[in-house]
């Protein structure tokens, strides 16, 4: 099978090569997937190029944990229903050797999800990571009905889905910073109630103005280490900062503000949800993606030949919105 791989960590135009590489067959409880669609996060970009670790956990590496493709293939035991269905992939690179960048990934049977008719295939390869980890920040500890909401980033992968399901998930209010009038745009269409071009205006003053001084209960961060003061400023007295993600330098956080305003930190990382969390993330998402109710904010479709170049994409940020590779077209 034709598979990006890499053997060690450094730039995407160094490192990551198209090779061809043994068709994998299904082990008991797995099933096969021929792929043709896979998505790329942040994440892959940051352990291909060492930002992780300098070493790799295995001699060779396919990218990428998350894909769409059709299963094609049945280990022992595996769910005979699934033959010949749509499905996106989770966590399929996560602590494995070999994830979707290729043109099969044999995967648990949990780690498949039928994915419904109405759903664009290319739409499958950005919910395992973008959507899911959207999803949780909602959904978590009581989730947001009745409540107001700060979503950072509101155009970018995960936040873009994060402003849909708030909308979409009972919020009082929505808000949202963004960076340009195009992104604006993104975030509006997607259910943000009130937009905030941070690179224009004051982003707490704004906030203090849309929610009558009284803050938000909740902001879902991408960028804790930049933005924490400016979270602290918005939440409200018993608010709560969701953060999936972080810039690497050192965290500054006034205690004394914690302590005076009753806030609270919660952290997580999409691959490590338990079974619970996924669950019910999962449940709600098919049920969403079911009634045709999401917008799937694909930015870049390259075929596989030109991973690479999507791995730059991302690093860099270049794209608005999420970057998968065409598998079945080259």
């Amino acid at each position: 099978m034709r598979a990006a791989c890499y053997e060690r960590v450094g730039p995407a135009d160094e490192v990551l090569r198209l090779d061809d590489l043994p068709t994998p067959q299904p082990a008991p409880g797995e099933v096969r997937v021929r792929l043709q669609w896979s998505g790329v996060n942040p994440s892959d970009v940051k352990t291909r190029g060492g930002l992780r670790s300098p070493t790799l956990p295995f001699p060779l590496i396919i990218p990428h944990s998350d894909g769409m493709g059709v299963v094609d293939a049945l280990g022992e035991g595996a769910d005979a229903a699934l033959l010949g269905r749509r499905v996106w992939t989770w966590n399929a690179a996560w602590g494995r050797p070999f994830g979707t960048a290729a043109e099969y990934v044999c995967l648990p049977q949990r780690q498949v999800v039928p994915l419904p008719d109405n759903v664009a295939g290319e739409a499958g390869a950005c919910l395992g990571i973008p959507a899911l980890t959207a999803l949780h920040a909602v959904l978590m500890d009581g989730g947001v009905a009745g409540r107001r909401v700060l979503v950072a980033g509101g155009a970018g992968a995960v936040g873009h889905y994060a402003v849909q399901f708030a909308s979409r998930l009972g919020a009082a209010q929505v808000l949202t910073t963004v960076s340009s009038d195009a992104k604006a745009a993104l975030a509006r269409a997607a259910g943000a109630d009130e937009v905030i071009d941070y690179r224009r205006e004051p982003v707490a003053e704004r906030v203090r103005e849309l929610t009558g001084g009284r803050g938000v209960d909740r902001v879902i961060e991408l960028d804790l280490a930049v933005n924490a003061a400016l979270d602290l400023e918005v939440l409200r007295t018993g608010g709560e900062c969701v953060a999936y993600g972080s810039s690497p330098q050192p965290l500054n956080l006034p205690f004394p503000v914690l302590l005076a305003k009753n806030l609270q930190l919660k952290f997580f990382i999409v691959y490590h949800l338990d079974d619970a969390d996924r669950q019910r993330a999962q449940a709600t998402l098919q049920r969403l993606l079911a009634r045709g109710e999401l917008i799937h904010n694909v930015a870049e479709r390259l075929p596989l030949a030109q991973v690479a170049e999507a791995h730059r994409i991302v690093e860099q940020g270049r794209a608005m919105g999420n970057v998968v590779l065409r598998i079945d077209e080259g």
